[in-house]
C-alpha cells in the first residue's frame, strides 16, 4: 500500500471515543504521513498532494487540540 492510500484510510477513520493513548498514536501517525507526502510533493509539485496534506493537517490540529485541553485562565 502506498502513502496516498494510507493517508486516505487515515482520513476515513472514526474519530469518536478515542482514548488519550489512541490520540497520541494517531497524532504521531498523521505527522509521519504529512512528512512523507511532503517529500513526494517536493518532487512532483502535484496540487492534489497539497490538498491531501491540508486535510491531514486539519485532522492533526483537532487531535492535538483535544490532547492539550483547555487553557487555564
Amino acid at each position: 500500500m502506498d502513502i496516498i492510500d494510507k493517508a486516505r484510510l487515515f482520513e476515513e477513520r472514526k474519530w469518536n471515543k478515542l482514548t488519550t493513548n489512541d490520540r497520541i498514536v494517531a497524532s504521531r501517525e498523521v505527522k509521519a504521513l504529512i512528512l512523507e507526502i511532503n517529500e513526494l510533493y517536493k518532487q512532483t509539485q502535484d496540487s492534489s498532494l497539497m490538498e491531501l496534506m491540508k486535510r491531514l493537517t486539519v485532522l492533526k490540529k483537532k487531535l492535538e487540540k483535544r490532547l492539550k485541553g483547555r487553557p487555564e485562565i
